[in-house]
């Protein structure tokens, strides 16, 4: 392994790991009870092993996805590539770090949380972020840079001493099915959004691993050694993290208490855990070291996105487009942040599968071509069955799996086979 296989798979942690991120697994901890593993690995295997496949699968296309996804249909891929930065940007992942941010650098200093303080808390927050995607600079980057080691630094000793802390405490007992808990862990990995990220930034990631003279087979072998880098990482912190979730101390009057204030249950016990172990200074050196992560995550989302969408309709600029989506997402973060996290859930759930299906379609064509029919055909049935599976249709209820929130497979494969039987008729090669 040499070193630039290193940089590459430290680059690739840093983009999919982001502080918003850090609410998630301690909740999934929390609740999973006696089923903390069953639960963190199906966290695992949406929240850190789909994403950086998605990043590995792209790097044997030339164009990435959004060139794959053309040759599938035009109007199909940019409605798709439109959803997706969308969703991983102001209608959800923007939100969600300002309103993670004011979770950590603000709730756990005043008496009671109100709508007031998040609105100026917000205000605040987005104007530094419009200024600064309005004047894109080698600023942020540098300090990005920084923070992501400071923000590992902090992390890993607050699991460190917590280890110790609450190594002897019992998780609280949660009557919920090994099966359940695994597939539940994986809705709940959903949430971190990677996956979605990976197929709208892939050729961003690859194009910044060519630029370091890799190409060829030596990239994708390099890509793929930087992927076990990235994710073994993101799985030891993400596992750690639900740990001190599963082992931390809080009585159900407390977790009553946080729902009736509509608190989000995973800062609170980072916050706790922080508290405990470090006292006041180590709440406010994580809130800081958080609220500056997400700063420049959302700084990093809005430019991202209005570039994206600059370059789909230029007729309005690139400015229009960044105020729009910075307003949207301060507008969205008001409403605070179990209700931007509920309101993901149902897009996410439609989706997770197609982006699922796209990457599984790529994965097996690299082994055996499929022919572009059984994709569209494939790739069409798992968007009508996750549409109408969130819509509640009573015939997608029936389907295998339903209870795992996988009803979309059988119409995955069913499209696929069926794709190969009717494509020497009036099919085209892939």
């Amino acid at each position: 392994m040499n070193k630039n296989t290193l940089v590459i798979g430290f680059m690739l942690f840093a983009i999919f790991f982001g502080a918003g991120n850090l609410i998630f697994p301690p909740k999934l901890g929390l609740e999973s009870g006696l089923d903390f593993w069953s639960s963190i690995s199906g966290f695992v295997i949406t929240g850190v092993g789909l994403p950086l496949l998605g990043i590995i699968v792209s790097a044997f296309y030339e164009g990435g996805y959004k060139a794959v996804l053309n040759k599938v249909h035009p109007l199909f891929s940019l409605l798709f590539l439109m959803a997706i930065y969308l969703a991983i940007g102001p209608f959800f992942a923007i939100p969600r770090t300002a309103a993670t941010s004011y979770e950590f650098a603000v709730l756990p200093f005043v008496s009671e949380g109100s709508s007031t303080y998040l609105f100026v808390f917000t205000v605040i927050y987005f104007a530094i972020a419009l200024w600064l995607s309005l004047n894109p600079s080698k600023m942020v980057e540098r300090i990005g840079a920084i923070l992501t080691p400071a923000l590992l630094l902090s992390i890993f000793a607050l699991i460190i001493v917590s280890v110790f802390a609450y190594a002897n405490n019992t998780p609280l007992a949660v009557d919920k099915d090994s099966s359940e808990a695994l597939f539940g862990g994986m809705v709940e990995g959903y949430q971190t959004m990677d996956a979605l990220a990976s197929v709208a930034f892939a050729v961003i990631v690859l194009s910044a691993i060519k630029a370091k003279g890799v190409s060829g087979k030596a990239m994708i072998s390099q890509t793929i050694m930087a992927g076990l880098i990235a994710s073994v990482a993101l799985g030891i912190i993400y596992i750690a993290l639900g740990w001190i979730g599963n082992h931390i101390a809080i009585d159900q009057s407390t977790l009553t208490q946080l729902a009736t204030e509509g608190k989000n249950i995973g800062a609170f016990i980072l916050n706790k855990a922080a508290s405990d172990n470090f006292g006041i200074f180590g709440s406010a050196l994580l809130g800081l070291i958080v609220t500056l992560a997400c700063l420049t995550t959302t700084i990093g989302l809005i430019v991202s996105v209005s570039e994206y969408f600059y370059e789909v309709f230029p007729k309005i600029s690139y400015k229009i487009y960044a105020i729009l989506f910075t307003l949207i997402g301060f507008i969205i973060a008001n409403q605070g942040l179990n209700v931007v996290i509920s309101k993901s859930v149902p897009v996410l759930l439609v989706l997770y599968p197609i982006t699922m299906t796209v990457i599984l379609l790529l994965l097996v064509n690299i082994f055996v071509k499929i022919p572009l029919l059984a994709q569209r055909i494939s790739l069409g049935l798992v968007t009508i069955t996750s549409i109408l599976s969130v819509a509640g249709v009573e015939f997608i209820s029936q389907l295998p799996l339903k209870n795992y929130s996988m009803e979309w497979l059988l119409p995955a494969v069913i499209g696929c086979v069926a794709g190969y039987l009717l494509n020497p008729v009036i099919g085209e090669k892939a």
